[in-house]
């Protein structure tokens, strides 16, 4: 209520605050990538991979660009003797 009155959070509405879960897997996600987790781990429970996932994807406009481009290369490999993809 004293965070509402100082015009913070919006009237009715309250932060809920970020689970264990999330924390623990943007954690990892910040220092792992996903398949070493998978590697290193043999059991990962369902619900903390898809966590783990969705940490481990970028944040900023520019990564996500980066990681988004096309493969102009791929093109060459089925054109390639021997490289047919079927």
């Amino acid at each position: 209520a004293a965070a509402a009155a100082l015009g913070l959070l919006p009237l009715g509405k309250t932060q809920s605050p970020e689970s264990l879960l999330d924390i623990a897997a943007r954690k990892v996600a910040e220092k792992w990538p996903f398949q070493r987790v998978e590697e290193r781990f043999e059991r990962i429970p369902e619900p903390v991979q898809r966590r783990i996932v969705y940490w481990s994807f970028p944040r900023s406009e520019r990564e996500i660009c980066m990681y988004s481009s096309f493969n102009i290369g791929a093109e060459d490999l089925a054109t390639a003797p021997g490289g047919a993809v079927a």
